[in-house]
């Protein structure tokens, strides 16, 4: 009996759970019974469909559409160029300027540069999470630099259904093939693609196997062990579809109150009004409204006029709340998604800015350059080296760093004052600065010795040669005074500032 009434244990299994409030089963969170399946099962279950839906918005949609060019536009902009390490100056200029000459020649097609070809990857990163780039060895005929170009592969060309064994003992999954220690060996593409109904050729086999070492597969891996991407706009997918269905279902009911209408109640039928018309077979009849009309009417008519429901006051501020959960699900400032900046201010915006550009650096280089530029590299350094087209040692060659392109932020004063500062402090190098900005230093010394050069042999003279102290300490300590003549008695002279 008194067992009834004694305190129960405060641990145990029940106890520890009933701490994890997110692991508790019972009223509010009874129904919530996620599968605990893996994102590979996900990809492969759902791929297809979701990379359809995806493709459809950013076609269709406006805000997706502006948000896939602002994602593409930040993270490559005009190119994530290479700086070569090499020490010898002599061959790093040979290196450089080949590579230069051989980026308008690397698309496969024939329609953008390299750095063209960034973007398109970029933009496939947002629509389908994912890009393969094939490379492809030319012949010496082909009259190219150097004898390589690059063929932008969609995500719809590895068939996300293709999971089996292949008889060589290696497993193939989501279309990729992994040996028996888990590297990937191959790629089982379509020949052509499902959804292009202008290529008629019959493909037999369906697909054909690439080697691994000919193929790049960019995309943003979000969990370990993840094999195929997933579309960077897919948190936002459903809220954007819907947004667009009520924004047109807003159009039209603003449609339809734009129709001025009134109806006209008769006591007699039979007698016409005026500006009546005829009756059309259903015995209804139209009576026009022109300006500087006064209609008398008759005891008992009288005249009703439509008044269809307006969109409401609170239809701003929902549209607002809505585009900032879709901006918070893409990963972008609200502003670049609507391009509405009435309610940001220069903090606002910087914090914004500050926040978003360290994301897009993790894809800069932990995506873009790591999985994209420097296999590139490697393999066009080969390529060149076999081809006779560069006279060198590979891996001599071979060290490199990859410069993004410069942030332009809202006041770039403050920002080159604050450049400055740090430099001559000693707390960041002129390289790194330099480099901030998207140019290669090297470059900008010799452009800069370059135009010392002829301004000296012309005799110009500017307010600040290159080299010497620009900005704020630049400023004249004294106010010009027409009066004074200088020593060559041409001009004037200063005179000290009043305090």
């Amino acid at each position: 009996m008194f067992d009834l009434f004694r305190r129960r244990a405060t641990g145990g299994p029940e106890a520890m759970r009933a701490r994890l409030e997110g692991a508790m089963a019972k009223r509010r969170l009874r129904g919530w019974n996620p599968p605990l399946e893996n994102i590979n099962a996900l990809v492969a279950s759902g791929g297809p469909r979701l990379l359809a839906r995806s493709r459809e918005l950013v076609v269709t949609n406006g805000y997706a559409a502006n948000a896939c060019e602002a994602f593409a536009a930040n993270l490559v902009g005009d190119g994530i160029k290479p700086s070569s390490l090499i020490t010898d100056a002599a061959l790093r200029d040979q290196v450089q300027k080949l590579w230069l000459a051989w980026t308008d020649e690397a698309d496969a097609d024939g329609l953008t540069d390299f750095y063209g070809l960034q973007a398109m990857v970029a933009r496939e990163m947002f629509v389908a999470g994912e890009c393969f780039v094939r490379l492809r060895p030319r012949r010496a005929e082909d009259g190219l630099l150097v004898p390589l170009q690059l063929q932008l592969l969609q995500s719809e060309m590895l068939p996300f259904e293709k999971t089996e064994t292949d008889p060589n003992g290696n497993r193939i999954r989501c279309g990729i093939e992994f040996d028996l220690i888990g590297r990937r060996v191959a790629y089982h593409f379509r020949r052509r693609h499902p959804g292009d109904s202008t290529d008629q050729r019959i493909a037999v086999p369906d697909t054909v196997r690439v080697p691994a070492e000919e193929v790049l597969h960019i995309y943003r891996p979000i969990d370990a062990g993840q094999i195929r991407g997933l579309p960077h706009v897919a948190p936002a997918m459903v809220r954007l579809f819907l947004l667009d269905q009520y924004d047109d279902a807003e159009l039209d009911r603003k449609k339809t109150a734009a129709m001025f209408a009134g109806f006209i109640t008769k006591t007699t039928p039979e007698d016409p009004m005026m500006g009546e018309g005829e009756a059309d077979l259903d015995g209804a009849a139209i009576a026009s409204l022109e300006p500087g009309t006064m209609q008398v009417l008759l005891p008992g008519e009288d005249v009703k006029f439509s008044s269809p429901a307006d969109v409401g006051g609170g239809y701003e501020a929902f549209q607002y709340r809505t585009l900032l959960a879709v901006s918070a699900s893409l990963g972008l400032p609200y502003h670049l998604v609507t391009g509405d900046v009435r309610q940001a201010n220069y903090s606002s915006l910087r914090a914004e800015l500050v926040e978003f550009r360290r994301r897009i650096g993790q894809l800069q280089h932990g995506v873009i350059a790591h999985q994209l530029c420097r296999p590139i590299w490697r393999r066009w350094l080969e390529t060149a080296v076999l081809s006779g087209a560069l006279d060198a040692d590979p891996v001599v060659a071979r060290p490199v760093q990859w410069i993004p392109p410069r942030w332009d932020w809202v006041d770039p004063l403050k920002d080159i004052q604050a450049q400055v500062l740090a430099m001559e402090a000693g707390l960041t190098s002129r390289r790194k600065v330099v480099e901030a900005t998207g140019y290669d230093i090297e470059e900008v010394d010799r452009e800069n010795a370059s135009d010392a050069k002829r301004a000296a042999d012309l005799g110009l003279s500017y307010r600040a040669s290159p080299g010497e102290t620009q900005g704020a300490r630049a400023t004249p300590t004294g106010i010009p005074d027409p009066n004074t003549p200088n020593e060559d008695g041409s001009g004037s002279s200063t005179t000290p500032q009043q305090e």
